[in-house]
């Protein structure tokens, strides 16, 4: 699977539990927080495999430096409201506003990457090298997932 599919899926992914997410009301905190406990976890392992693997790749090309340090902004934008998230209870306003914030700020990552920052890089990677670039992310997803399904026991 090359990179591209990988992380479009991961998009995919989290777009549908935020969708979920947002469309829960207050008097279902239990089925919030675990949908939010599975949005952080696919969020924290698809950004580590980016920050790791794909973005340092990127950040070496000059057609996709600038985009690509726009891109980790953008990581620590998400991180800092998975954050927050984590301090509010599953009630009330709060939670909602900053599941409003956590979603729009995601689909607009999201976007960026998938109409800009994807094409740049395939004009300047062969379709060898995405592959390769997928098979070494979803080497280290499927590590980061077993070692947090490990830690959760």
């Amino acid at each position: 699977m090359d990179a591209f599919t990988l992380l479009k899926n991961d998009h995919a992914e989290a777009a549908d539990v935020l969708q979920k997410l947002a469309a829960t009301d207050e008097d279902a905190a239990a089925e919030r927080q675990q949908l939010f406990n599975k949005l952080k976890t696919a969020l924290d392992i698809h950004a580590h495999i980016e920050e790791t693997i794909f973005y340092p790749v990127l950040k070496q090309e000059a057609e996709t430096r600038e985009i690509t340090l726009e891109a980790y902004d953008e990581h620590k934008e998400i991180k800092d409201l998975l954050k927050q998230l984590s301090g509010t209870e599953p009630t009330g306003n709060a939670w909602d506003n900053l599941v409003g914030d956590l979603k729009r700020t995601v689909e607009h990552h999201v976007k960026e990457e998938e109409t800009e920052m994807f094409p740049k890089a395939s004009a300047v990677f062969s379709q060898q090298q995405l592959e390769d670039l997928g098979t070494r992310m979803q080497q280290e997803k499927q590590r980061q997932q077993q070692q947090k399904a490990a830690s959760a026991r």
